[in-house]
């Protein structure tokens, strides 16, 4: 099996999760998000788009119903010896046979949990799996059962981590070499996506982002590509994977002389990003965090070209995104514990004057210590 840790360390998952059901008062779980699959038994798919459920008792059975394409794939990458297949065809009812597999499996009149904010579950299977369960059991949202526990991170875990920084740095090196003008972005975004892939990392969970010029103001990644020009500015957010565990980062870069506003943004970002680092410690909050930032960027004047978010948790995502709770937004009253993992991002973007500036990286968690994961310099680049 392709399994990326020791067999203990998924039991000692597994057992987490089974405690917090039983504090839950549930009998089983129905997990539909494939973070949760792969967090407890290493699952490696982006089948999830399709039909797939993957089934833990309190008895600790573990069952995943799945496509005939993902037989071999489960088989090969996880520790679920349980499979089922339900059967394309005209009509097909997947839900119906997931209701069949909890029947052999003594699920009938039982309390269940179900991960329903999924974005494998859609609302037409949503749909389907509460009229097949009609009657035969009980659910009820458990959709942070799975999440709360893995947002903490083990000692294995944070190894990927660390690697994932690792190759966010040499994409950035690699960015850094290919920027200057008259280059074209497409070049750039290869050059980042192949300093990953090179160090042994994986694709990512959503796109990478690049723009430049105008687009530099965009938060999203967007068809179509263009050359910079003599005075310019590259915004860049990509994240160093691996193991399917990111690590983000994002930074504007300068070609040719900063202008009055990068000069002042640049400033912002850097002070906001220090007082956020301060907030990072045990015991704090994620709402603590983002007024760290909004009171620094206000400060400085830039409380209308900031976000209403300055960051969020990361771990092993799948598409189609890499961001994972907590977030940091005002008041989010989430404690921030040693072993968590922190993307923080400072996103300045003046659409008034069409200069953006941004600035991110992401963290572990100490016990006193926070820690970077990225040894880049947070200087402004400028090329």
């Amino acid at each position: 099996m392709a399994l990326h840790f020791e067999r203990a360390e998924y039991d000692r998952r597994i057992a987490a999760v089974r405690a917090a059901m039983a504090r839950d008062g549930l009998d089983g779980l129905l997990m539909f998000q494939q973070e949760s699959m792969y967090y407890l038994t290493g699952y490696d798919t982006f089948g999830f788009c399709f039909f797939q459920c993957l089934y833990l008792g309190a008895d600790g059975k573990l069952a995943l119903l799945t496509r005939s394409p993902d037989l071999r794939q489960a088989q090969h990458t996880s520790i679920i010896e349980d499979i089922r297949i339900w059967t394309d065809a005209a009509g097909a009812q997947p839900a119906a046979q997931l209701k069949d597999m909890l029947a052999s499996l003594g699920a009938k009149g039982k309390r269940l949990g179900i991960e329903s904010q999924s974005y494998g579950l859609t609302h037409f299977n949503g749909k389907a799996v509460d009229a097949a369960l009609d009657g035969f059991c009980k659910l009820a949202d458990a959709n942070d059962l799975v999440n709360m526990i893995r947002v903490v991170k083990s000692k294995a875990e944070l190894k990927y981590v660390r690697k994932a920084g690792e190759l966010g740095d040499a994409a950035l090196k690699a960015a850094i070499r290919k920027t200057k003008a008259g280059a074209d972005e497409g070049e750039i975004l290869a050059a980042q996506q192949g300093a990953i892939f090179a160090g042994g990392g994986d694709y990512p969970a959503n796109e990478f982002i690049i723009g430049s010029g105008r687009d530099a103001l965009l938060c999203r990644s967007k068809s179509g590509r263009r050359k910079l020009s003599k005075r310019d500015q590259l915004t860049l957010e990509w994240a160093g994977v691996y193991r399917h565990y990111h690590a983000a980062f994002m930074r504007t870069l300068i070609i040719g002389k900063p202008t009055k506003h990068h000069l002042a943004m640049d400033v912002a970002a850097r002070e906001a990003l220090a007082a956020v680092e301060e907030q990072l410690r045990p015991g704090r909050t994620a709402g603590e965090v983002f007024a760290a930032h909004a009171g620094v960027m206000d400060a400085h004047g830039m409380k209308d070209h900031r976000l209403n978010a300055c960051g969020y948790s990361l771990g092993a995502k799948f598409t189609p995104s890499w961001m994972d709770n907590p977030m940091f937004y005002k008041d989010n009253p989430v404690e921030i514990k040693p072993g968590m993992v922190f993307f923080a991002h400072m996103i300045l973007m003046n659409s008034d004057a069409g200069a953006a500036y941004c600035l991110g990286r992401t963290y572990i968690i100490g016990d006193k210590k926070l820690e970077p994961v990225s040894r880049h310099p947070l200087e402004m680049i400028v090329r």
